[in-house]
């Protein structure tokens, strides 16, 4: 389970395969190479042809099924990946210098560290106009978080902290179900939307007049040499918070081409 996402920049593998084949596909390859991982680990030698595992899911009139998925079939089918790699070279969009990198996922359960590292980018009240926007922007969606509270049950596999972390920021309270919301449950992340995320986050330069600040709604033909991507991967970051720092310089390359950040939550 992950949140995943993809830069809406159009290209030729996307008119072909469309952005969800792709996806299904890279997932596909993955399980399967942790699946054959998986097996060798526990001395199994079979052929890849032969290993198989079984695959449970809820139709749409209610009752569970099972079905036998067999590795071979998802590799066969990710074949189709490899005409189409060579676009992705030298791709504005792409985010990890990889094939089909316009796509990535943010694996669950969201890791507690990743969390306090999000609430330390937030502007504190002497960075005046981001604290400002932040408090505009909290308050203009009305709402506290709480409608993230049934993903931190303890039955649930979404966050790895069950309580909700909060940080003060002078007369503001901010806590971390409200950040998730923020980011990952307002739908696809428009440019207009993206601009003062990446502003909170400390992921581009912050310090800038309020004209300059309120023009970032639609990024300048230069906004790459302006605002240079500030995060950086750090030797002690955890699975999750590397994950989210790749996924804020989706939503900076995203704003950058000025198109949308598709998200499946």
């Amino acid at each position: 389970m992950a949140i995943d996402y993809v830069i809406d920049y159009r290209c030729y593998p996307k008119q072909e395969l469309t952005a969800e084949g792709i996806q299904e596909r890279l997932k596909g390859r993955a399980r399967a190479e942790a699946v054959i991982d998986l097996f060798r680990r526990n001395g199994d030698p079979r052929p890849v042809s032969e290993i198989g595992f079984e695959l449970a899911r809820n139709t749409p009139d209610g009752p569970e099924e099972t079905r036998v998925i067999m590795v071979q079939d998802l590799l066969d089918r990710a074949e189709a990946l490899a005409p189409y790699e060579h676009y992705c070279e030298g791709c504005p969009a792409n985010n990890t210098a990889q094939p089909f990198g316009c796509i990535g996922q943010i694996e669950y359960p969201i890791s507690r560290k990743a969390e306090v590292w999000l609430l330390k980018q937030l502007p504190v009240t002497t960075e005046v106009l981001p604290w400002m926007l932040l408090r505009e922007g909290l308050r203009s969606m009305q709402s506290d978080g709480s409608r993230v509270n049934d993903l931190r049950r303890e039955d649930q596999p979404f966050f790895e902290e069950h309580t909700v972390l909060a940080r003060s920021l002078g007369e503001l309270s901010v806590n971390s179900n409200q950040l998730f919301e923020m980011l990952f449950l307002v739908g696809h992340l428009n440019p207009s939307y993206a601009a003062p995320l990446l502003v909170f986050f400390k992921a581009i330069p912050r310090t800038m007049d309020a004209d300059e600040m309120m023009a970032l709604s639609q990024s300048p033909e230069d906004a790459a040499e302006r605002y240079p991507f500030l995060l950086e991967a750090e030797p002690d970051d955890d699975r999750s918070t590397r994950q989210i720092k790749r996924f804020l310089r989706a939503l900076y390359l995203a704003w950058v081409l000025k198109v949308r950040l598709l998200l499946d939550v």
